[in-house]
Parts: C-alpha cells; sequence; structure tokens
C-alpha cells in the first residue's frame, strides 16, 4: 500500500540513486535499453540539442521487457528516436544484451567492429538507474569518462499505467540492494550508501516492497 511514509521512504531511494551530473559534449550518447521509452525520447533530445553526433541503443530483451515485448529494447528505442527526427544513419543498434554489464560489454565490442573509439560518453538511463548504471560503465571501462542522464521527469510525476508505482519503488529497492551486492561480484565499482539511505531501503522492504530483491 501506498502511503505518505512509503513515498518519503521511496524519494530518498529516488534522489539517492541520481547521480546529479552536468551535461557536456561528448562523443556519442550512450541509450541503456529499459521498459520505459521515455529514455529513448530523452536520448533524441540530447542529439537535436547538440550534446553528441552519434546514438547508441543497447538492449536485447531483459528481466521486465522480455515478458513484455518481441522486438528488442534496442530496435523499440531507435524506432522512437527515427520518429522523434533522428536521421537512422548517425544510430548504432547493440541489440543482443540482457542487462547493464552486457549493455557495456555488448557495446565495446559494437564499437570495436566498426572501428570507433569514443573517449566521452553521455549514458541515458531510467531515472532511478543512473547511479547503477555509472558503476557498472566504470568497473567495464575505467578508462573512458561519462556523463549519466536521465528523462527530466520528478519521482511525484514517473509512475504512469506502464509503471505504475508500486512497481517503480520495487524496482529502486531492488537496485539499490544491487549496489550494495555486486561490486563484491565484480559487476560495478562501489558506491557509497549513507546510513539514511540503507535505512529507507530496509524500511520499505520491511513494508513489503521486495518483489524485485536478489536472493
Amino acid at each position: 500500500m501506498i502511503t505518505d511514509q512509503v513515498l518519503q521512504l521511496a524519494q530518498k531511494l529516488w534522489d539517492y540513486h541520481h547521480m546529479q551530473h552536468t551535461l557536456q559534449k561528448a562523443d556519442c550518447i550512450l541509450t541503456l535499453g529499459s521498459h520505459d521509452t521515455r529514455v529513448a525520447e530523452r536520448a533524441a533530445e540530447l542529439y537535436h540539442q547538440g550534446w553528441a553526433p552519434i546514438l547508441i541503443f543497447s538492449g536485447g530483451l531483459g528481466r521486465l521487457t522480455h515478458e513484455m515485448w518481441t522486438e528488442s529494447e534496442a530496435e523499440r528505442f531507435a524506432r522512437i528516436a527515427i520518429e522523434k527526427g533522428v536521421p537512422k544513419e548517425v544510430i548504432l543498434l547493440e541489440d543482443q544484451s540482457t542487462n547493464t554489464g552486457e549493455n557495456i560489454l555488448f557495446t565495446q565490442q559494437l564499437l570495436k567492429n566498426n572501428k570507433f573509439d569514443f573517449n566521452t560518453f553521455i549514458v541515458v538511463q531510467k531515472p532511478y538507474m543512473e547511479r547503477r548504471s555509472f558503476a557498472t560503465f566504470k568497473k567495464h571501462w575505467p578508462d573512458k569518462e561519462l556523463i549519466v542522464t536521465s528523462p527530466q521527469i520528478p519521482f511525484t510525476e514517473y509512475a504512469n499505467d506502464e509503471i505504475p508505482l508500486e512497481k517503480v519503488i520495487n524496482i529502486m529497492v531492488g537496485d539499490l540492494q544491487r549496489i550494495k551486492l555486486y561490486p563484491a561480484k565484480g559487476f560495478q565499482i562501489e558506491q557509497h550508501i549513507p546510513t539514511n539511505i540503507w535505512q529507507a531501503y530496509e524500511a520499505l522492504v520491511a513494508l513489503g516492497f521486495n518483489k524485485q530483491l536478489v536472493h
């Protein structure tokens, strides 16, 4: 049940997941696939604003989209970008990855195959996946520079019919657990989690928001 207490706790996690990076021009925009097509719209917006000349869409079907779609996340996102006026010839597709680590590793191979050597990246992701995307990217590609951004939507307005608020909170809780656990597995670099943020996480788990936890 969504109470005022739940909303206050969830807002803390939402704020923590944001990296608060300032946009700078880059070699390319790397868009990580997901169930939220507003990420593709954000990538198209950044392209039109001139932040980078190349758009990469990375994503096959992941843990949330394999039950929803038949086309890959990358294909769907690219189609949205083209509908928004992005030229097809500036788009690269990586449509096999199933998680954030594979997004990065398979994109590395894609660029190598196409003889691109980019050094600066704008990574576009869901708002509450910014920090985990940053930590994963820096683990697998430590010598590259990246800025992470996401659709510019506040927590109070983010949920919609496709992604209801309860699901958003469950995913945020699961992603925070991954930020804590994944460095030991070699999936991400360490990220400091303040005590009050972890307490908010534990309170949400106790309230039943445990649907996306890893066991």
